[in-house]
């Protein structure tokens, strides 16, 4: 009997199939469905600090927020991702109106880095999310040490501001929105080795 190799590629829609049935999130990169693991204490904590702050602020006005589990369609589609922490700001659209589980008009999103994802969070993930033209603001937040890169839209261009000190100030003007450094790694300690006590273990994209 021939042996039949493993699938390495999937059209986006044998993904959707895969991933509205599956027990634990994947995303979609250029054919490829990519596991993401369970998240450790700093990563689950900044989070929710990011989310629990934008979500105050933004009570009573025509805003919304989502945290991990909202899934985002980029690139036209072809290219399915979980952002940490997203806000869409107007009516939000979504690629299934039946569904109403993949966001297409996000406004801006928030991505805390780990060793296993910084490079594809800085890389394949802000190329793709750049070409969409809701998005404002892009935010990577280190969980080894205290530091916010904040990418902000003008015009045709991106300007990159970087923050490592508790008061300074990430100012997200497009939906009237500020956070320190202080709230967002509120409860958040750092070891001299700078590593997680509470994290998993190795796994292809640990967060």
């Amino acid at each position: 009997m021939a042996l039949v190799a493993p699938r390495t590629h999937y059209s986006p829609e044998e993904y959707l199939a895969l991933e509205r049935e599956a027990e634990y999130r994947s995303e979609y990169v250029d054919g490829e469905i990519v596991a993401m693991a369970g998240a450790s204490r700093r990563h689950n904590l900044i989070s929710l600090n990011v989310a629990a702050e934008l979500h105050g602020q933004l009570k009573g006005r025509p805003c919304e927020t989502y945290a991990a589990d909202m899934r985002l369609g980029v690139d036209l589609a072809r290219h399915y991702t979980y952002p940490d922490v997203a806000v869409v700001c107007g009516e939000p659209e979504f690629l299934d109106d039946g569904n109403f589980d993949i966001l297409l008009n996000p406004t801006v999103l928030v991505e805390v880095l780990s060793p296993t994802t910084e490079d594809y969070d800085r890389g394949r993930k802000v190329a793709r999310y750049r070409r969409l033209g809701t998005l404002t603001d892009y935010v990577l937040v280190a969980q080894d040490r205290m530091q916010v890169e904040h990418y902000r839209r003008e015009g045709m261009n991106w300007l990159l501001s970087e923050y490592s000190e508790p008061d300074a100030v990430v100012d997200l003007p497009a939906v009237g929105c500020r956070l320190t450094l202080a709230e967002i790694y509120a409860r958040v300690t750092f070891s001299p080795s700078n590593e997680d006590p509470n994290a998993d273990g190795p796994t292809a994209l640990r967060r």
